[in-house]
């Protein structure tokens, strides 16, 4: 059995060919499509957090609105960029969202990815510590949110406070309890999984990873999620933790998909995200579900995590999408097991 859910990166453009046009479109749409991913039966409604883009940037009134719409599906990130991220008003707005979702949400925190502007978070009012880069920035912000959602007093009460406290020292509120559990950290290299692993968080590991052997994307990823268990098995934590791998994968059921990802690529392929890192990209699965059942059984990563997320492409509708997420779990999950 595998928990398998959707990624959006909430596109919108205002060209004529889009079905999200607008920044109300890309939030509505993503509301419906995480009710009708629900119906179907998938399990989890992820979203990408970018800034200065024409994508998702804000995902708490997001998943608090799509919690207060569906009942059971998971809702997540993966991944909000840490680097822009002021962990104590974060921890308030996680603890709402997931009380109005009831206890689902699963979030995905990373140091993020390039960005639209240069150094996007210094218009946020971070700015690296002297002689730290802006990935431990991000790294010490989630360090300081993880603490925060143990929900242990921290601040001094005022004496005449302007409401009754309770007894000791002062968390924040909203307090969620569990949620410090359902914390993923989106890794691009084998060593940020192993710290993760230290810590306490679920991984996430995406359609693209920092090179780091010249191997296909799911032998690496695989690679990295055995020494992430490994890494969490040494830190003694009493939990199994999740894992999930995010794929492109469509499932050639009639002249639609075949019109649009009949021609997608069937390779991995290498390049740079940034200067001086070469990373590895995931190819495209696309194919008649009997063939595609084959291709995804030699996927190493799909088998060694519990979770898959497939992105999808928004800009194509809720009822296109819900198509695409219909035809895996329909026709290609059972017959990998997967349901």
């Amino acid at each position: 059995m595998k928990k398998i859910g959707f990624l959006s990166f909430g596109h919108w453009s205002p060209a004529p060919q889009s079905g999200t046009r607008s920044g109300a479109d890309a939030l509505l749409q993503s509301i419906d499509l995480a009710v009708a991913a629900e119906e179907l039966g998938a399990d989890g409604a992820y979203f990408r957090v970018h800034h200065f883009a024409r994508q998702l940037a804000s995902p708490f009134p997001l998943l608090a609105a799509a919690g207060a719409k569906t009942k059971r599906i998971e809702l997540g990130t993966a991944v909000i960029d840490m680097r822009y991220e002021n962990p104590h008003y974060m921890a308030e707005d996680a603890g709402a969202a997931d009380l109005i979702a009831g206890g689902r949400l699963q979030l995905g925190i990373s140091r993020g990815s390039p960005e639209q502007v240069i150094d996007g978070w210094r218009y946020f009012g971070y700015v690296p510590e002297e002689g730290k880069t802006d990935a431990d920035m991000a790294r010490r912000h989630a360090e300081i949110l993880l603490d925060l959602l143990r929900g242990e007093g921290f601040a001094q009460p005022n004496p005449r406070p302007m409401f009754p406290n309770p007894p000791g020292l002062l968390r924040l509120e909203p307090f969620s309890a569990g949620l410090r559990e359902r914390i993923w950290w989106g890794a691009a290299t084998n060593a940020t999984a192993e710290w993760a692993a230290k810590l306490g968080m679920n991984l996430q590991s995406s359609t693209l990873k920092f090179d780091e052997g010249g191997q296909p994307l799911h032998i690496q990823q695989a690679e990295q999620i055995r020494a992430y268990r490994a890494a969490w098995k040494e830190a003694g934590h009493a939990c199994e933790p999740r894992v999930s791998v995010s794929r492109s994968i469509f499932a050639l059921v009639n002249d639609m998909d075949r019109a649009y990802f009949g021609g997608s690529e069937g390779e991995d392929h290498f390049g740079y995200i940034e200067p001086e890192k070469r990373a590895v990209f995931g190819r495209t699965y696309a194919a008649e579900p009997d063939k595609l059942v084959e291709q995804l059984r030699q996927d190493e990563a799909i088998a060694e995590a519990d979770t898959l997320l497939l992105t999808v492409p928004n800009q194509l509708g809720v009822d296109y999408n819900a198509h695409v997420i219909e035809a895996i779990l329909k026709h290609v999950a059972p017959a990998l097991g997967w349901r």
